[in-house]
């Protein structure tokens, strides 16, 4: 007979959220703190997680079953941590922690081998910290020296990039080295066993390895790293506040740094980083023949003789697209409808126009030359398509987020920002409608707008190379943005991205949470703190605080009411 003993379990009861203690039997006897379990609650068989020793006072029902490792303990802190942050049951994060299927035996973990094949005078120059880099240059240099640096430390080295083709292909190079790796995406049992380096996507920053050495994560800024569905968590925050209680180091690269991975720290930048932006080629169509087609007559000049060498994908063509937003255009002068308070562009709003914010509902009309023709300028991808192959004479591949990635594709590749992960080099890549990027309802248009330049720019080479160019299409060429592609710098845009978040009280200067759903109003007829602010929104509600633990004070203290309800804390 074993000791008696009890347990916590949090159960996968999104709507229960404290630990309820069980006794463990004969048959459970293994089960450890984070491993995943099987109990009777109110007579349901409900799955759980061990997450702590309980008490044996009371009549205390046993654990119906043990159903292998889960989380290891200590990451168990770091999890109820994010559970707070992000407004979130614990089961939530304690899932994403946790196997697709039972896993009840361990492999046993390599030791980290020095690496081979490597010019170590090179690799070892990025010191921990915020690095910008270009977006051609090759972070591999970064990633081996992170190694180095990490390999006498204990735990795994963490290394994240934005999806999991690159993670594939990055693995691949890093075992050419002679790293011992394991997918954070697939391998969740090498993860746990603690592997010296693990590579994947966003949910690879909650890998189950005891203990981190060092993290590094590409392109930091990547909206890829924050979770649309609820709880929101991104990346960048789990990794500092792992990092921070491992005592790790932590690298990050970004091509257009935003003010949340600044925080008030020094970042450092690569020398010579505007030669490795692509080549840009602006074409105003404002100045355009009105006669012209989707493909300014630059584009498709760029287009034909890209089709003349011998790139298997010559041209890329790249729709963005804005969601319910729909830019408006005057059909006589060419300027887009803009908001006069904002400069957010307007929207249609019943028989009248106004931007997201609705700052100021206004007739249909030009404000620039008083014209009251307004045309639409956007157009779907199936669409887009037929148009293109009609002006280049060429077949189209169609590329979305659905496409089946197993079809081969044709030369010429139309498609939403998908492409990226389809396209791996190409000679032009023309944005159709760059508006729609520095036109965005979002705070983060302008790094939305250089990060997807500096992808495209990843295709087709940097401007030193002279292999390929990228073609904005556009009606705003005195943007600044486009200005600052141009030149290849961009520390004025990053200085004003900063100013905005200081001054409107964005992250990490402020914190906010979005609230919709069918019960977002009466949540937030509940919401009584001095320390919020909130302001209706045409999907719901938005709070506002002065940092965020004010705010996640405030929402947790307030009781969740029946009906569907999304908090989305930044």
């Amino acid at each position: 007979m074993h000791d008696r003993r009890a347990v916590q379990v949090v159960t996968d009861v999104a709507a229960l959220a404290r630990a309820f203690d069980y006794e463990v039997t004969e048959s459970t006897k293994q089960v450890g703190i984070g491993d995943r379990v099987r109990v009777n609650l109110n007579n349901r068989s409900v799955r759980g997680w061990v997450v702590g020793e309980g008490s044996l006072e009371g009549d205390l029902k046993p654990l119906s079953k043990w159903l292998g490792y889960g989380p290891p303990a200590s990451l168990l802190g770091l999890l109820a941590w994010a559970s707070e942050r992000w407004c979130a049951p614990l089961s939530r994060f304690l899932i994403a922690a946790s196997p697709s299927r039972v896993v009840s035996d361990l492999p046993v973990a390599p030791e980290p081998v020095a690496l081979t094949g490597s010019n170590q005078s090179e690799e070892l120059t990025y010191e921990p910290g915020v690095w910008q880099l270009a977006p051609t240059t090759d972070p591999l240099a970064l990633i081996l020296g992170a190694y180095e640096l990490c390999r006498e430390r204990p735990g795994s080295l963490l290394v994240l990039v934005p999806t999991e083709s690159w993670a594939r292909r990055l693995r691949g190079r890093l075992e050419q080295r002679g790293c011992a790796v394991a997918s954070g995406d697939h391998e969740w049992d090498r993860s746990r066993a603690g592997w010296p380096v693990i590579v994947g996507s966003r949910g690879t920053a909650l890998a189950p390895t005891a203990l981190i050495s060092g993290a590094v994560i590409i392109d930091a800024d990547d909206e890829a790293y924050r979770s649309e569905s609820t709880p929101t968590w991104d990346a960048i925050t789990m990794l500092r506040e792992r990092c921070f209680r491992d005592s790790a180091p932590l690298w990050a690269t970004t091509i257009f740094p935003s003010p949340l991975l600044l925080d008030d720290k020094p970042i450092q930048i690569e020398s010579d980083v505007a030669s490795g932006w692509p080549a840009l080629t602006v074409v105003d169509r404002r100045q355009g023949d009105p006669h012209d087609g989707i493909l300014t007559r630059e584009a498709v000049e760029a287009a034909h003789q890209a089709l003349a060498g011998d790139e298997p994908v010559a041209v890329v063509v790249i729709l963005q697209r804005l969601g319910t937003g729909r830019l408006f255009a005057c059909a006589k002068c060419g300027e887009l409808a803009c908001c006069s308070s904002c400069g957010q562009a307007e929207e249609e709003v019943g028989d009248k126009i106004a931007c997201a914010q609705r700052h100021e509902e206004r007739p249909k009309f030009c404000q620039h030359c008083g014209a009251t023709n307004l045309k639409r300028v956007r157009v779907g991808v199936t669409t887009l398509a037929r148009d293109v192959s009609l002006q280049l004479s060429q077949a189209v591949s169609e590329v979305s987020a659905t496409t089946d990635p197993q079809i081969a594709l044709e030369r010429v590749v139309v498609g939403t920002e998908a492409v990226w992960q389809r396209v791996r080099r190409s000679t032009v890549v023309i944005f159709i409608d760059f508006d729609q990027y520095l036109l965005a309802p979002r705070d983060s248009a302008r790094r939305a707008a250089v990060t997807a330049v500096g992808k495209a720019g990843r295709l087709v080479g940097a401007r030193r190379e002279a292999r390929g160019v990228v073609v904005l299409q556009t009606r705003r060429g005195e943007d600044p943005v486009v200005r600052a592609l141009a030149a290849g710098t961009f520390g004025d845009l990053v200085e004003a991205d900063l100013a905005e978040a200081k001054l409107l009280g964005l992250a990490p200067y402020g914190a906010r949470c979005e609230i919709s759903g069918e019960a977002a109003g009466d949540f937030v007829a509940a919401l009584t703190s001095p320390d919020c602010q909130i302001s209706a929104t045409p999907t719901g509600y938005v709070v506002r605080a002065r940092d965020v633990a004010t705010l996640t004070s405030a929402l947790h203290a307030v009781p969740r009411p029946a009906g569907r309800l999304r908090l989305a804390v930044e």
